[in-house]
């Protein structure tokens, strides 16, 4: 048993002063930390470790559904060692669970990926956990490809998925690319599989068709899609006016803080997930990296390829939360759920992971005033410490 004392903690509606979080794989209780000693004596428990959180907030653990890379690996190298790098990377931003997320490359390198992501789901990481895939293209409008290449892009095709259904939990598209829709009315049909809108230059009108028919996610919201227009909503407009969830990169490279209210404002804070959209440079310091076999630069925060296209981020989940909550009006409370029980949500994994509640996964991270973490568990087990 291990219990975490002298803590802020951070549930989805309070903040809990003078109380103790009792756990071992999954949270077992919140008790007064006055009745500590009489709990300990009635559990009749010799072994406890104590873990003092010296007056830090004590939170839930990040959950990252869209992550390229980390820590000098990605995805695409497509073996365990790198799942196991990037995985013991995010862990020090607070990301406690992770979709490690596949790009636009050949059909190969793709499956290739999810093989290892399929294995890596089965393995007791030394990170962060891995609980499936998200596989961003090749079903992408090549006029919005962004840092994806362009060679290997492919109309949407139920076949290609067909082997991975229990891999992969999103999938972003281009719904214009999809013809009548059959694709994403396939998945919607037989799968769980959570369809999200990016990399896209459809309509208004063409989202809009698409978000009804099952479409119920919106990829890193403002980059690499139509934008809103009075005249001409496009997809930034179909997302305002749906119900779907969206991502977003709050580095404030990617997106103005200005807009993080805009979005927020319009969808409610509940409505938004927090990514890094991170490439393997995350971590790391400056210089040339690659993305999907492109050349990328990373300098003053920012990751792009040789023609100024920026090639996902270098944010960390940790960093993105604190620039949420520096540039809006929203409690803490509300801003940690945009990184924790808000993906959980998405995934549906919120009967267990994505909020400090008894009986879910023991996933917590302790950070200061600043949101340095301090201290990462994931089921139980202390991943990082600093």
């Amino acid at each position: 048993m291990k219990i975490i004392k002298n803590g802020k903690i951070i549930t989805k509606e309070n903040i809990f002063i003078d109380k103790v979080l009792v756990f071992e794989e999954k949270i077992l209780d919140i008790i007064e930390e006055k009745n500590l000693d009489e709990y300990i004596e009635k559990a009749n428990i010799a072994n406890i470790e104590v873990i003092d959180a010296k007056g830090k907030y004590v939170s839930p653990g990040f959950i990252d559904i869209h992550v390229h890379g980390c820590g000098g690996s990605d995805t695409m190298d497509g073996t365990l060692e790198d799942i196991e790098i990037i995985s013991s990377n995010v862990c020090k931003n607070g990301v406690t669970a992770f979709l490690p997320t596949t790009m636009t490359m050949e059909k190969e390198k793709i499956y290739e990926a999810l093989n290892v992501i399929r294995k890596s789901m089965g393995i007791k990481n030394k990170g962060a956990k891995v609980v499936g895939a998200h596989m961003e293209g090749p079903f992408i409008n090549p006029r919005l490809k962004g840092a994806q290449n362009e060679k290997y892009i492919e109309k949407p095709d139920y076949n290609f998925i067909k082997e991975y259904l229990d891999t992969i939990k999103i999938i972003t598209l281009a719904p214009e690319m999809d013809k009548d829709y059959e694709f994403i009315k396939k998945v919607k049909r037989d799968t769980d599989i959570v369809l999200s809108i990016g990399h896209t230059n459809a309509t208004y009108e063409e989202a809009m068709e698409a978000i009804e028919l099952g479409v119920s996610h919106g990829t890193h919201t403002f980059n690499a899609m139509s934008p809103l227009h009075h005249r001409n909503p496009g997809v930034v407009g179909a997302i305002f006016n749906s119900d779907v969830t969206c991502e977003l990169i709050a580095d404030k490279i990617h997106v103005h803080p200005g807009a993080f209210n805009v979005l927020i404002n319009v969808k409610g804070f509940n409505k938004v997930v927090l990514i890094t959209d991170c490439m393997r440079a995350g971590n790391l310091n400056e210089g040339n990296y690659d993305l999907g076999g492109q050349k990328v630069i990373v300098k003053e925060n920012s990751a792009r390829l040789e023609d100024g296209t920026l090639a996902g981020s270098i944010l960390s989940l940790n960093n993105g939360v604190k620039n949420i909550f520096k540039n809006t009006n929203l409690s803490l409370q509300q801003v940690v759920s945009m990184a924790s029980i808000n993906p959980a949500k998405i995934i549906n994994m919120e009967h267990k992971k994505g909020s400090i509640e008894i009986g879910k996964d023991a996933d917590i991270v302790v950070f200061d005033e600043e949101f340095n973490i301090k201290t990462t568990i994931v089921e139980g087990n202390i991943v990082f410490k600093a």
